[in-house]
């Protein structure tokens, strides 16, 4: 029997999870001459979103991932590389044979697919001018190319002034539609809502929400009923307790949930035996995690995971708002309405410790 619930990829077809309002909201702005800027924290769905969205759309486009980039000429050959995926290169070697810097271009004779590099140069941004100029000339204003970026923010880090440089090709541009994506909510927040920054009010912002727990309740119950016909409603009621309605975790207990009763059918308390196993899985990295963190992170992990006040007098109040702005950046903890632990079984590895 096929598990019917997927984590850990981009979600769709059936495993796509609701997010019905969202979909159709991305899809008419998709419509439009305008950029959007998609901000949630980690795994909230913010790809499967916009790839359901523009699929639905019939509309080219090419995704990247900006947390793979490691320098312009990188991005360049990346950005370069997806455009061949919608425009091969037989069609488009004309206009390549006048770029200022001409990349390296190579086939995999075994899958076909292009690869490209620039060679590091002093005229970086003219590499970055000649791709995104390309995406230009290729399309028009009733074929414009849709461009999604996500993790947007590492733009900060792939090189200074980079932002400045990218904010100047694209303004001029009149035939591509940016999506442009992010998890870290204050750094998304400065570049476009700052108005020294060169991205300021560059699109419009949207952020994705956890999903609506009645939503979640009914795909889920809807798909453990096939197999838990006695109590796939007080399962279902567990799993979202569990998880918070987190997106991922949510989809990566029910799985192991399914994957439990499918195998081990005789499993008195199937929902348990799935926590233990998930955190039993990962106990090694959750240790190296630990392993990394200073005391005063690793105390406020703990009172987070415990349901406990970080309001105790054992640190200043800018100390645990420091510490858990950092925590935040480096996706251990999320805010909604209040901070919390990313990962459910995080927080039940460090409750196992104490």
């Amino acid at each position: 029997m096929e598990n019917p619930f997927k984590f850990g990829t981009i979600v769709e077809a059936e495993y796509f999870t609701d997010r019905v309002k969202e979909v159709a909201y991305i899809g008419q702005f998709i419509k439009s001459a305008n950029h959007l800027v998609l901000i949630s924290p980690r795994r909230f769905g913010k790809s499967s979103v916009v790839a359901k969205a523009l699929k639905e759309s019939g509309r080219k486009s090419i995704t990247l991932n900006l947390q793979s980039v490691t320098s312009v000429p990188d991005l360049s050959a990346k950005l370069l590389r997806e455009f061949f995926k919608v425009h091969p290169l037989e069609h488009i070697r004309h206009q390549i044979a006048h770029f200022r810097i001409i990349p390296t271009v190579s086939t995999n004779p075994v899958t076909g697919s292009m690869d490209v590099s620039f060679q590091p140069s002093a005229s970086e941004t003219e590499m970055l001018e000649d791709v995104l100029s390309l995406f230009e000339k290729v399309h028009s204003e009733k074929d414009r190319l849709i461009v999604v970026m996500d993790e947007f923010q590492e733009i900060k880090d792939i090189a200074p002034n980079l932002d400045r440089q990218m904010r100047a090709i694209m303004q001029e541009q009149k035939h591509i539609n940016y999506i442009l994506l992010g998890s870290q909510e204050s750094m998304m927040t400065d570049i476009f809502e700052n108005k020294k920054s060169p991205f300021y009010h560059f699109g419009e912002m949207m952020r994705l929400q956890k999903l609506p727990r009645e939503d979640f309740f009914c795909y889920l119950t809807e798909r453990l009923a096939k197999l838990f016909p006695a109590n796939f409603e007080a399962l279902a009621d567990d799993i979202l307790d569990y998880t918070s309605c987190h997106p991922y975790y949510t989809q990566q207990l029910a799985a192991t949930v399914w994957q439990i009763g499918v195998l081990q059918p005789d499993t008195k308390d199937v929902f348990h035996a799935a926590i233990n196993h998930i955190v039993t899985s990962h106990s090694l990295d959750y240790e190296r995690l630990w392993m990394r963190l200073n005391r005063t992170n690793r105390w406020i992990l703990q009172r987070l995971s415990a349901g406990k006040s970080l309001q105790t007098g054992d640190y200043r109040t800018s100390t645990i708002y420091s510490a858990l702005k950092r925590l935040q950046k480096d996706g251990y903890v999320i805010y909604s309405d209040r901070y919390e632990m990313e990962d459910p079984f995080y927080r039940e590895w460090i409750l196992q410790q104490n």
